[in-house]
């Protein structure tokens, strides 16, 4: 699969290496935000945010201002402008906190819907044409997507904006103080060998100097801070997949007595956080020592640089305090990027793990644009389903079945036979058009709807009435339907429990799921119907039940089946067998099966069946 990005620059998914490239990626995915329909909110934000950043600056010089006259007044001892200074700093700090809580809500309500919009442009994607089960196909650096969509997806949208706020607060910062201390600062005159020097803006030099030294030190001991968050996310990433593993399959672990070995497979996966979380922790307390100490030493530099002109009567108190005060707030503006180092390197991680995810999702539209490598689903008249030299192959082009063809007429029961591994799923994938890749063109009947039911039956969250109805929305049926797909089924005493909410996915026996699913194929009434492996749970008086079951209420449906009991034979009318063969598996064999038929009460032919006692 190659990737396709918007762009010139696009390599393929498996070179796709560069941190650069990712980035850029991800920006120019999420950067959708404002070209969306329905985007004037964002801007509409977006412009409130830049608002707020030129209406704080301003009342952060008010209040270096502030400093000035308030300390002045105090070196002068002069009590009425004291007091008056003391009454209007209240003012202006009710003002600044009217605008710091207008400035939070702008922030998060940006960070909210950009979040909003990037997760359901992603989850559309992914969903779509079946990509969430295509991409689990394919190597490539995109596993756990729901990590990325998740976690990935809210840091990623969250910090930009604090990050794009911060630096256009910091530079405009540093412009407007830098400004005070070279006006206000003025000249520092030093003694040379009986030579005075005049040093212009020396505080502005002594700012900016200080900051490549803070920034420089925090380069030097956290140089390797981003490297070591991608890999510490990845392992998270890691471990919370497996922790899902465990309990989707928790049953089956059960019964295998597998607990010791999940303990042991779980503790080296979190090992793996630990060793990342040690990596990370010894970076950030090298960090602390930078950001600390030159915290600490930011407010005392400039008192002792203008000692000098303060002791000589040059330089009043109150511009001392403003200078003071400057200077923090253009060292706090200089140091913007050693302050968010750390925030940065997260940021950095999981937006390229979000932008890995963007290309897969890239490759796999591509691949399904262009139609290369694709098994071609055709519109058309007469069969209910035929396959016209259909190969199924791996992503690499290996083929898994190998020209196939047949006809099935509307209405005809076929069964799918062969030994395992000869490609019976992959073809009934291929029918039911998820399998991403082969050649060949499959028709069928137009309008027909057809519905799949795999081994395992799929029970979505909720209550029974919402499991039945699935993937339709539970309004779209009747309560009487679905009461009487439930006792058709022989499920009939679930039928008090309809409206639960549980976890029916553990509460339900596989035999009782495979019910399920039968259950749901009365309520739909598809015109074709794909069985794989359906009823391998049940009995075989149960598998026998249910087949006869759907002879009798879907008569006019096409069904394909597949399974490897003899006793579904008499179910069907023709078998169709598959053959591993160099190359690919063939059909090697299509055939009619001689089956007896009774007419039931009802008067439709069904297939004889023993009586035989319901087994769930």
């Amino acid at each position: 699969m190659t990737s396709i990005a918007e762009g010139d620059d696009q390599p393929p998914v498996s070179a796709a290496t560069s941190r650069s490239f990712l980035l850029r990626r991800f920006l120019r995915g999420a950067g959708g935000y404002w070209k969306a329909p329905g985007s004037r909110r964002a801007w509409i934000v977006t412009v409130s945010l830049i608002f707020v950043v030129f209406v704080s600056l301003g009342i952060t010089y008010g209040i270096n201002l502030w400093n000035r006259y308030f300390f002045d007044a105090l070196g002068a001892k002069h009590a009425p402008a004291a007091f008056h200074y003391a009454l209007i700093f209240p003012a202006i700090v009710g003002v600044y906190l009217l605008l710091c809580v207008f400035a939070q809500w702008a922030r998060m309500t940006m960070q909210r819907s950009w979040r909003a919009w990037l997760n359901d442009d992603l989850v559309r994607r992914w969903l779509e044409s079946s990509r969430f089960y295509k991409l689990e196909l394919v190597g490539g650096d995109h596993r756990n997507p729901e990590h990325r969509i998740n976690d990935d997806v809210r840091i990623a949208t969250e910090m930009p904006v604090d990050f794009v706020t911060g630096f256009l607060t910091s530079a405009l910062s540093a412009v407007t103080f830098i400004t005070v201390l070279w006006v206000t600062g003025g000249s520092l005159n030093v003694a040379i060998g009986g030579t005075l020097l005049a040093i212009p803006g020396f505080l502005v030099i002594a700012a900016i100097i200080y900051a490549l030294i803070a920034n420089g030190a925090m380069l030097g001991v956290a140089f390797r801070l981003i490297a070591i968050t991608e890999r510490k996310n990845q392992a998270e990433a890691e471990y919370r997949y497996s922790i899902t593993r465990v309990r989707e399959n928790a049953e089956s672990i059960a019964l295998l007595g597998g607990a010791p070995a999940e303990q042991a497979r779980l503790g080296h996966a979190f090992g793996a956080v630990v060793s990342r979380w040690r990596e990370l922790m010894i970076q950030n307390m090298r960090t602390v020592i930078v950001q600390q100490g030159s915290g600490q030493l930011c407010g005392l530099v400039p008192i002792f640089l203008c000692i000098p002109r303060y002791l000589d009567g040059t330089m009043s108190l109150g511009e001392l305090m403003q200078l003071s005060s400057a200077f923090s707030i253009v060292q706090g503006a200089l140091s913007w990027f050693m302050d968010n180092y750390t925030r940065l390197g997260e940021w950095t991680a999981s937006a390229r793990r979000v932008a890995n995810l963007m290309l897969a999702l890239d490759a796999a539209e591509e691949t399904e644009r262009s139609g290369a490598g694709k098994i071609a689903w055709t519109a058309g008249s007469g069969a209910g389903l035929q396959l016209r030299d259909v190969s199924v192959t791996l992503d690499n082009g290996r083929p898994i079945v190998w020209r196939a063809n047949t006809t099935i007429r509307p209405g005809e029961r076929v069964l799918i036979s062969g030994d395992s591994g000869s490609g019976k799923s992959s073809l009934i994938r291929a029918i039911a058009g998820c399998w991403p890749w082969g050649n060949g063109e499959i028709l069928f009947g137009r309008e027909q709807r057809m519905l799949v039911v795999p081994q395992r039956c799929y029970v979505p969250a909720g209550n029974l009435h919402d499991a039945l109805s699935y993937p339709a929305p539970a309004q779209k049926f009747a309560r009487d339907s679905v009461v009487q797909a439930l006792v058709k089924a022989g499920l009939a005493h679930l039928l008090p429990k309809l409206g639960d909410v549980a976890p029916w996915a553990n509460i339900l026996s596989e035999g009782e799921k495979q019910r399920l699913s039968i259950a749901r194929l009365l309520l739909h009434q598809p015109d074709i119907v794909v069985l794989d492996e359906a009823t391998s749970a049940l009995h075989v008086a149960g598998q026998a039940e249910l087949m006869a079951l759907l002879a009798r209420e879907l008569p006019s449906a096409t069904i394909v089946s597949v399974g490897h009991r003899p006793e579904l034979q008499t179910f069907h009318q023709r078998k169709l067998t598959l053959s591993w063969k160099p190359g690919g598996a063939r059909i090697v064999k299509d055939a009619p099966i001689a089956a007896r038929v009774s007419t039931d009460d009802t008067g439709t032919q069904a297939p004889v069946v023993s009586p035989a006692r319901r087994l769930q």
